[in-house]
């Protein structure tokens, strides 16, 4: 039994336990589910404290971005104003000769001499060799040059990409810009590989990567080399990741490659309809030469007949001139 002084003291822990229990049995589940929803307002209330920040980033790199791809494009222009056309040992370089200026100059005048002795063999008169001298001399090894430069633009142009994929390849696999670069010098094919060389003989010097493939690409004018270059300069100056902006290069100079090809097939018949109407006139003439050759002799031995010919020669030569270009697809 308990005492009579004891019964209240006994009697209101029972009473404040028992309302203590019912108030957390009423508002104890929503407490509870407060609980995640002040969870998820911190979290959003920290994300929109860091947001900020990222923008900022964001806006930076943008910024550096644009910087870098001015400053390129403004060297761009001032490399077209100081001359769009490559002076002469420059564009020696770019054939890949090893001429300097003066076996250039033994060409031409071996070039005009040839000229000259087969002219004099055709029994041409002394002016008319003479100017088909010059002409040989002046023509025949821009022309050879000029030749050599574009094979050499297009063999670069077709094994580039396979040099850009085993750039990216290195780079996934650990291994740093410069041993992918001399991977390139080591094992890639002509003219691929002495352009590399160059590269890695620059670096050797203490030349920073973006600007070795900077000069690159003042040595080979192409697009290709181009967006290679403008790739490195922004990486360097904001970072990234390298290897999945050169795979997206190589993906790019790919569906180049590809789209070139079907120019070349959806152009192939016009390029032969415009040779086929170009050279009908000559096998027209030569076919009326062999059967009647006093009627097509009034074109040489007149004065009409010469004017005519060279009107036609200068219609034929318009006429060409639009369907080539009309042909040509720039892209």
């Amino acid at each position: 039994m308990l005492s009579s002084s004891l019964l209240p003291v006994f009697v209101f822990l029972l009473a404040s336990t028992s309302v203590g229990g019912a108030l957390l049995a009423v508002f104890y589940p929503r407490a509870a589910k407060a609980s995640p929803y002040r969870q998820r307002f911190e979290r959003v209330a920290a994300r929109t404290e860091s947001k900020p920040k990222s923008d900022e980033e964001g806006r930076d790199r943008r910024r550096s971005v644009e910087k870098t791809l001015r400053e390129i494009e403004d060297k761009q222009k001032a490399n077209t104003r100081q001359g769009s056309k490559p002076r002469l040992s420059v564009r020696l370089r770019q054939a890949g000769l090893g001429w300097s200026l003066r076996t250039y100059c033994l060409a031409c005048a071996g070039a005009g001499l040839a000229t000259y002795a087969v002219t004099l063999l055709l029994g041409l008169g002394t002016f008319a060799t003479l100017g088909f001298a010059i002409a040989g001399a002046l023509l025949l090894p821009y022309i050879y040059v000029n030749a050599k430069r574009k094979a050499r633009f297009k063999r670069f142009g077709a094994e580039f990409p396979n040099a850009v994929d085993v750039i990216v390849r290195g780079l996934k696999a650990g291994l740093p810009m410069t041993d992918c670069l001399r991977v390139i010098a080591a094992e890639a094919q002509e003219p691929v590989k002495g352009e590399f060389v160059t590269i890695a003989q620059d670096q050797t010097l203490g030349i920073p990567v973006d600007e070795a493939v900077q000069r690159m690409c003042e040595r080979i004018p192409l697009p290709e080399a181009n967006f290679f270059a403008i790739v490195i300069a922004i990486q360097s100056r904001t970072g990234g990741s390298l290897a999945e902006a050169l795979g997206n290069l190589s993906k790019v100079l790919r569906e180049r490659k590809k789209m070139a090809g079907k120019i070349k097939a959806m152009s192939a018949e016009a390029k032969s309809s415009a040779g086929i109407i170009g050279a009908l006139p000559f096998f027209v003439a030569g076919a009326v030469y062999l059967t009647s050759p006093d009627y097509i002799a009034l074109l040489f031995t007149t004065l009409i007949g010469k004017i005519v010919l060279g009107g036609c020669a200068l219609w034929m030569s318009i006429g060409t001139f639009i369907m080539r270009k009309m042909i040509n697809f720039d892209f």
